[in-house]
């Protein structure tokens, strides 16, 4: 079987942030119960137990929010434990938590380290563009903090990504934003486009402000990598695997969902940390077997009715490095899977990029 992928939420939605964007929040309050509280150690041990029982040569247990970290230490303690008591046939697992920062001291950064996690911290670049969407709970800005965290991981070698969430702000300051990295040294870089709430279009990320977001930030990208500037970014990194012959790493580019366990504090789970809803929720961890949770997918088609798209959409000559985009960038907010939101920005970026990009993967080639 593929590798076993559980996203795990110890604190369910509850977050020491008010980001303006927040996908999550939204998700929580369509639910009857919108907080889960804190994640019980008897709950992770069975996750963790089964996890392993299931998993053939790879598990990765990646942690989220909310603010996972507002669990605490000794649960992350607790769990590096449970996975060696419960590995029992000597599997490869990788754990990765994916924070705001705010609470990752000295100790917390020693841990990760040490454990081999790897963190994805969330910044959204320079102060107008960070302070302005990612606030505390009084209202004030954290970029400053977050930046300490960043040294702080820095400091212990503990490897992390940036995680910056696009918007149609951050397309008219992206080269700010990368210079701002620059200066810092955050060489591995996940840009991630804002999620509107169901229902609602494009509030805060248009098809042209993305196409924009895109074309500028290749443009930097493509000068750095072309004249051997090493920088990591996701997106970019995956077309030129696929231009390779690669298939994608990044779920929302593989053309259909993946099998995932997004996991409820509860021990409730879900197909995708996207649609941590009522009505997607396919049973729990707690009390079910991993059979039954994939059955209970299975009959909701929810893999299946991830990969049909519309006939134009397979006949787009940019459909081998799109592949449709993300379900929840296709989701109309009712269920109905149409085209994708984004879909032209991807078409204006693409011929305006691939000369280069092609030129990058034959480079890349030719090294490997």
């Amino acid at each position: 079987m593929p590798p076993l992928n559980l996203l795990i939420k110890p604190a369910s939605g509850r977050c020491n942030m008010r980001c303006s964007y927040c996908f999550y929040a939204d998700e929580t309050a369509r639910r009857a119960v919108k907080d889960y509280g804190m994640m019980a150690e008897d709950t992770l041990e069975i996750l963790i137990e089964k996890a392993l029982e299931k998993a053939e040569y790879k598990c990765t247990f990646g942690f989220q929010g909310g603010e996972p970290t507002l669990r605490g230490l000794d649960f992350y303690r607790r769990a590096a434990e449970l996975e060696k008591k419960y590995n029992r046939m000597n599997l490869l697992i990788e754990n990765a938590l994916q924070t705001n920062g705010l609470l990752i001291d000295d100790e917390w950064a020693r841990f990760l380290a040490e454990n081999k996690f790897l963190v994805g911290l969330s910044v959204d670049g320079c102060a107008s563009v960070h302070n302005k969407n990612r606030v505390d709970a009084k209202g004030e800005g954290t970029l400053r903090r977050v930046l300490e965290a960043a040294e702080r991981l820095k400091k212990y070698k503990c490897d992390f990504n940036v995680l910056t969430v696009v918007t149609d702000d951050t397309a008219q300051k992206i080269d700010l934003i990368y210079d701002f990295f620059a200066r810092h040294d955050l060489r591995w870089q996940q840009y991630i486009p804002c999620l509107d709430a169901f229902g609602e279009e494009n509030s805060r990320l248009t098809e042209r402000g993305y196409a924009l977001f895109l074309k500028k930030l290749f443009d930097r990208w493509a000068d750095d990598v072309l004249n051997g500037r090493f920088i990591y970014i996701r997106q970019f990194e995956n077309y030129v695997g696929m231009l390779l012959g690669r298939p994608a790493e990044s779920c929302g580019m593989m053309g259909c969902c993946s099998v995932q366990y997004a996991v409820e504090a509860d021990g409730g789970v879900y197909p995708c940390d996207f649609y941590v809803l009522d009505e997607y929720r396919l049973g729990s961890l707690k009390d079910q077997s991993f059979e039954v949770i994939d059955q209970k997918r299975r009959e909701m088609r929810f893999i299946e009715l991830s990969a049909e798209k519309e006939g134009e959409c397979l006949g787009c000559p940019w459909y081998p490095l799109c592949r449709g985009g993300c379900r929840r960038d296709r989701d109309d907010g009712n269920g109905r899977l149409n085209r994708s939101r984004l879909c032209g920005a991807y078409q204006e970026f693409f011929p305006y990029a691939l000369p280069r990009l092609e030129e990058i993967a034959r480079r890349a080639a030719q090294r490997k």
